[in-house]
């Protein structure tokens, strides 16, 4: 066991980065915005320029920006970063996002968990518009290092969300493009896996896999479209795990149920499941 679990607590110094229209518009193409109707109404998050719309940003941007110069990782010591796998990932929109906007952040190793055959190690990204000194969004990140657990550490929670057992409310979904990922990629996640067919063929692949973060915008944009009405200002956040990876070209389906207090949601590719444990927050218009 190489894993230091007293880094729990560790933050970066801050960070200040920027993004733009033109990131806004790559993001939003990246995660599928426009693929089925070029001029229908996803124009406010395809263009900036379309008469009598004001573009907005996609809230699931958000998973791209804020990060800093240094890895947040470092304290964590001489672990195998080829055997980290992103198991969960949550946003917070404080307030709707900007398309184009200056934040200072910071990232902190918030948990670190023993899982017995793994370490869960919970970063939490606090991101600040520089306009205001108001938060803008935070983003939680869980990634598990196998083989680094064992040490007789706390195992945290079990994380199972109790999705209702019955028919879905609600039913979309999407078709990723063959070259997904070579366009996804772009948003700043180069690693070879979704692109490199001889790296992918070296961590078990047929051929490169889709970024999972791919996968979280596709159906953070279905949920804003099916459960929001589209309007990005009610859409408070998402939460949910990767349970499988998806090949550019497969179909998603998102599945969800409203409860009273809460919104589910799951996505899946035929039978397989590929995210679960989905929360959407909405805020109330």
């Amino acid at each position: 066991m190489a894993i230091n679990p007293a880094a729990v607590g560790h933050e970066t110094e801050p960070h200040e980065s920027s993004w733009t229209s033109k990131d806004a518009l790559l993001y939003a193409l990246g995660v599928g915005a426009g693929a089925v109707d070029p001029v229908g109404a996803e124009l406010e998050f395809t263009t900036e320029n379309s008469r009598d719309v004001t573009q907005r940003a996609l809230p699931t941007m958000a998973v791209v920006l804020g990060a800093g110069s240094s890895s947040p990782l470092a304290p964590l010591g001489d672990v195998n970063f080829a055997l980290m796998v992103h198991g969960e990932q949550g946003i917070t929109l404080h307030k709707p996002l900007p398309v184009e906007a200056t934040v200072r952040s910071t990232t902190r190793i918030a948990e670190i968990f023993d899982k017995g055959k793994a370490a869960l190690v919970v970063l939490e990204t606090k991101a600040i518009d520089t306009s205001d000194d108001q938060p803008m969004f935070t983003n939680r990140s869980s990634l598990f290092f196998r083989g680094e657990g064992g040490w007789g550490g706390d195992s945290g929670p079990s994380g199972s969300v109790a999705i209702p057992d019955r028919a879905p409310d609600l039913a979309v979904s999407a078709t990723t493009r063959a070259d997904q990922a070579l366009l996804y990629r772009l948003n700043g996640d180069r690693n070879p896996l979704h692109s490199d067919p001889s790296f992918a063929e070296m961590a078990g692949f047929d051929k490169p896999i889709l970024h999972g973060l791919c996968t979280y915008g596709f159906t953070g944009r279905l949920l804003l479209s099916a459960a929001c009405g589209g309007n990005p200002d009610v859409f408070a956040g998402m939460e949910a795990r990767f349970s499988s990876p998806v090949m550019p070209g497969e179909q998603l389906d998102v599945r969800i149920w409203h409860e009273p207090d809460v919104t589910y949601f799951r996505t899946s590719v035929g039978d397989r499941t590929v995210i679960d444990n989905g929360i959407l927050h909405i805020r109330q218009a």
